[in-house]
């Protein structure tokens, strides 16, 4: 039906003419420097609205007025000219620009030209990303910015990723960057009380984003202060352009797959697996005192069930994870004239995840102008909407997890006799859950913005921004009558309501001249004052009359309630100076104060300066002639940020209501601490930008420091106090690495062929804690901070392998490794491994002939490990009822046996405890996205009357090559707390996706 929709439309532009056309230019546009012709550069007849491209032998035709006197020609990477028309024959030859180097590159309160920049700003256009599928606009930046690691950490929907703009620079405060959207820092932080949260950017529809600049050095981050040491996002949306109306439409629908669902035994495997832990734990034999018979009467025993007899053969991972499939559509109008320019878009986003139970469905709306009320005035604002419904699935630590469905054995069936889940497995049949029950959130986000910008003088100008950003989440869980956790109370129901509203005002006064043609001086000046607000309800009720009643007015007992409200406000004044003389010395020096509520009253203010130099070499008059240099720039940069991300009211102690036996009263929840003040982050910065060979060769080095000071930190104190823990500054980590960015025209004729490379290494370090004290949560995990470490590195016991004579576990009794012991006790705790990777990146290419083109984007991730935290139950040499991966196959058998398994021996831990036995190697190689594509040839697209027109199939996640064998090497479970990287524990995978879309322009 859609495909004969689009037919009928494009059938009906055809009988379109076009009229207003007395005379045609013809002529050929080639490359300046190798002289092959350029297919697919625009020309525009100057003063209409007539538009053509040239053909794959770069020729092209116009139609043109009398009136017509000049051609534009512009071709991506290409410098743009405008010739004279002299007659019907018109030639032009189009040079390669230099990098890019003139482009117009988003900054703090403002705009620079890239060559001119001193700061660090790694760019990504939302341009390059059109065909690929990303459900949330932050994912774009994995594997395209370098110094940027980004990690999806799960395979479930709408969740937040996890992303770090050169290393960690905190414990206990936020580590993520700060978000800014057309000036207006955003709420990024997840407002639910699940532990596993939602990602507040997954509102935002990627459709609209123009591109992301993440600013990583001091210099260019500075300018936003306390917020800025995990470094920043500016996100811009799309704009109205001058111009004739231009509508696009885009839709792509495909199916995914998980990535990896994991190698786990068959109902015979099991079978042998867990006859041999029994009879090897002496749990089967002829003493009828201390031993069962045989097998099957254990099993009746234990379990209460006669599975041990039947002849099931469940496949429960297959029960846990599906196939997915998704829609994505978007339609957008744009236009305008010199006087006003507008743009309006809407969006849906329909994805049903691979894990059972699991989607994701979003809806924006957007609409934008900006006026030229005066010759000195301009004015304009955005308006988004934004709705999110979000079907979520359970916790990764929960037994209401579907990726723990494979615990269960498979000889257990998933229905019984009368159709209905199996409720007698020996863990939950979690799928009762997805029956009987609803875990859902729906978020309504609306952010706008206004400004209005007022030239004083040619060289004076005035803004003033106002900015608005209001979510609206409501959370609804129900675990019915049948359910594990709502079965002994008749059902529970639980509902949360929570809002949060951020306003946001920006003035800036800016002032730039020219003097002598020599001189180039920009400053800014200006204030900023951010409120945000955040209130929340929440209830839950037990005993329910039926599942079919799930809200908590339907509950007999209101188990419980309650309300909470709390708001911050930080003001800023901040300013910044640009000096260039002679179009190759630059210098800037920035500073911001601000002013924030989340500290005490001495303790309020914090000042961040920041000053950077550049010299643009290529300018200096030994190099001006060079054929080989056609561009270099050495800077360098120092810059001060901070860091507020701590609870609100901080500083103070807290006190909230209570009750004791009915009688009210206050009680104090929270200790502060007066004397609380900001991190501090002080990072140097080198840098190197390069183009040589016409600029078929470009790219950038650079090295950086960064220390963090005054770290804050939910430190532990002694119970006595009456409180478990309070904020207070202590100690202080580093993060030093280097960055390399290269990108290679390698073809520019009629075949293209560019590619793009990018690798950053960071290493990171605990400079200074408590005391000297180490924290370590211990437990299931083993994440460490420590001083002269990195950052949650694992300590815990060094597995040594399996004594051949016996079949034990062994673990090492030193950090020398020289001894081993089979008593976990006796083991020395020492660093077993590393979650930080030692470098990573992303390596690109893109193709392209005729009408054809392929763009192939992989990502790589090299040094890291992974505690499989779920390895000690599901790579367990049969310690349990869980059913076991594959490899666990591979067990000690008979004395002399030389492998890494020890004896199955049930409920015996030998082995199974937490130790470097689940630590591995966490480097993969990834095929993230791959997209060809069909651009329908001018010809055709003139005659429907359109201009432009395409096809492609995009793959994501292609192929994963690693050693892990997890489900999948990029994860984290969230869960596990701040100081937990690089731990899995039934951490669903990431899909490979499949889709076939189409954009239609108009």
């Amino acid at each position: 039906m859609k495909r004969n929709l689009l037919f009928f439309i494009m059938l009906c532009w055809l009988p379109i003419v076009a009229f207003g056309q007395s005379r045609k230019v013809s002529g050929t546009i080639t490359d300046a420097v190798t002289n092959q012709p350029i297919a697919g550069a625009t020309i525009k007849a100057v003063g209409t609205n007539f538009v053509s491209q040239t053909d794959v032998n770069g020729r092209y035709e116009i139609g043109l007025n009398e009136s017509t006197k000049f051609l534009f020609f512009t071709y991506i990477g290409y410098t743009s000219q405008q010739i004279a028309v002299s007659g019907g024959t018109l030639d032009a030859q189009l040079s390669p620009s230099a990098a890019d180097l003139e482009e117009v590159v988003v900054v703090g309160y403002g705009t620079q030209i890239k060559k001119d920049m001193t700061g660090s700003v790694a760019s990504v256009k939302m341009s390059d990303l059109e065909d690929v599928p990303l459900q949330t606009v932050e994912a774009g930046l994995q594997g395209r910015a370098p110094g940027v690691f980004v990690n999806t950490s799960s395979g479930k929907l709408g969740q937040a990723l996890q992303i770090r703009v050169r290393g960690i620079s905190s414990i206990s405060a936020g580590t993520q960057p700060l978000y800014v959207i057309d000036g207006v820092p955003m709420m990024t932080k997840a407002m639910g009380t699940y532990d596993e949260p939602d990602n507040p950017l997954a509102a935002i529809s990627p459709d609209d984003i123009e591109s992301m600049e993440v600013l990583k050095d001091g210099s260019a981050s500075a300018i936003y202060g306390s917020r800025a040491s995990n470094g920043v996002v500016l996100i811009t949306t799309k704009k109205g352009k001058a111009g004739r109306t231009k509508i696009d439409l885009s839709y792509f629908a495909g199916f995914s797959d998980p990535t990896n669902k994991g190698d786990f035994l068959n109902a015979d495997q099991y079978r042998e697996l867990l006859s041999a832990a029994l009879n090897n734990a002496g749990y089967i034999g002829p003493d009828p005192d201390e031993q069962y018979p045989d097998i099957s009467s254990f099993w009746a025993d234990w379990t209460g069930t006669d599975d041990w007899d039947k002849n099931y053969n469940t496949n429960w991972v297959n029960e846990g994870m599906r196939r997915g499939n998704l829609q994505q559509g978007s339609l957008s109008i744009s236009g305008g004239d010199s006087k006003t320019r507008f743009t309006a878009s809407g969006s849906f986003s329909d994805t049903k995840g691979i894990i059972i139970g699991n989607r994701f469905k979003r809806t924006s709306g957007r609409i934008g102008v900006d006026h030229s009320a005066f010759d000195f005035l301009d004015i304009g604002g955005t308006l988004n909407i934004n709705k999110v419904d979000n079907y979520r699935v359970s916790s990764d630590n929960a037994f209401s997890n579907p990726l723990q469905l494979n615990a269960l054995p498979p000889i257990q069936p998933v229905r019984d006799e009368n159709g209905d889940l199996n409720n007698y497995t020996v863990y939950y049949n979690n799928l009762i859950d997805l029956e009987n029950g609803n875990n859902t959130s729906s978020t309504y986000r609306t952010f706008g913005t206004a400004y209005a910008n007022a030239r004083i003088t040619e060289d004076l100008t005035f803004r003033s921004e106002y900015g608005m950003d209001f979510q609206n989440l409501e959370e609804d869980l129900y675990l019915g009558m049948r359910t594990q956790d709502g079965g002994d109370s008749g059902g529970y129901g639980f509902s949360y309501q929570a809002r949060s509203i951020n306003f946001n005002t920006n003035n800036t006064l800016s002032y730039a001249k020219t003097f002598n043609d020599i001189h180039n001086l920009t400053l800014l000046g200006g204030m900023s004052y951010q409120e945000q607000q955040f209130r929340y309800t929440m209830a839950e009720g037990k005993n329910f009359p039926s599942d079919l009643f799930r809200k908590i007015t339907s509950a007999a007992v209101k188990s419980d309630a309650s309300s909470s409200a709390t708001s911050r406000a930080i003001v800023s004044y901040f300013a910044r100076a640009n000096y260039k003389l002679l179009d190759r010395y630059l210098f800037e020096a920035s500073i911001r104060t601000d002013g924030s509520s989340r500290f005490g009253k001495e303790f309020k203010y914090g000042t961040f300066p920041a000053a950077s130099i550049g010299w643009v070499i290529s300018q200096e008059n030994f190099l001006q002639e060079s054929n080989t240099v056609n561009f270099l720039k050495l800077r360098a940069s120092y810059g001060l940020t901070g860091n507020e991300d701590i609870d609100d009211f901080a500083s103070r102690t807290l006190y909230s209501g209570a009750n004791y036996a009915g009688t009210p009263g206050t009680v104090a929840y929270r200790l502060g601490d007066p004397r609380l003040t900001w991190e501090q982050t002080a990072q140097s910065n080198i840098g190197l930008d390069f183009g040589i060979l016409a600029d078929r060769i470009s790219g950038t080095v650079e090295a950086y420091h960064k220390k963090t000071t005054d770290l804050l930190l939910d430190m532990p104190i002694v119970s006595t106090s009456g409180f478990t823990t309070i904020y207070r500054n202590v100690g202080s980590l580093e993060n030093k690495g280097l960055e390399l960015t290269l990108n290679s025209k390698n073809f520019v004729g009629e075949f293209k062929w560019s590619t793009s490379f990018n690798i950053s290494w960071n290493r990171n370090k605990i400079l200074k804690l408590v005391n000297g004290q180490p924290i370590y949560p211990g437990g299931r995990y083993l994440g460490r901070l420590e001083e002269g470490k990195p950052y949650g590195f694992f300590y815990g016991k060094a597995y040594a392998g399996v004594d051949p004579d016996n079949g034990d576990a062994l673990y090492y009794k030193d950090a020398t490794r020289s001894t081993t012991t089979n008593v976990y006790s006796e083991a020395a705790d020492q660093e077993i491994g590393n979650p930080n990777p030692n470098f990573y990146g992303g390596f690109g290419n893109r193709f392209s002939y005729k009408n054809f083109d392929l763009d192939i984007q992989t990502q790589f991730v090299s040094g890291n490990d992974i505690y499989n935290a779920a390895g000690g139950f599901q790579s367990a040499n049969g310690d349990y009822f869980d059913n076991q991966t594959t490899d666990q196959m591979n067990y000690w058998k008979n004395p002399g046996d030389v492998t890494m398994v020890p004896q199955p021996r049930f409920d015996s831990a030998n082995g199974t405890r937490p130790s470097s036995r689940y630590v591995q190697d966490g480097s993969y190689f990834r095929i993230k996205n791959v997209v060809l594509g069909y651009n329908l040839p001018n010809e055709t697209v003139n005659k429907l009357k359109m201009q432009r027109a395409r096809v492609y199939v995009s793959a994501t996640n292609l192929l994963t090559l690693t050693d892990y064998n997890g489900y999948d090497p990029e994860i984290n479970t969230t869960f596990a707390g701040a100081v937990q990287l690089g731990t899995d524990f039934y951490t669903a995978p990431q899909p490979r996706t499949i889709t076939f879309g189409i954009n239609v322009g108009f």
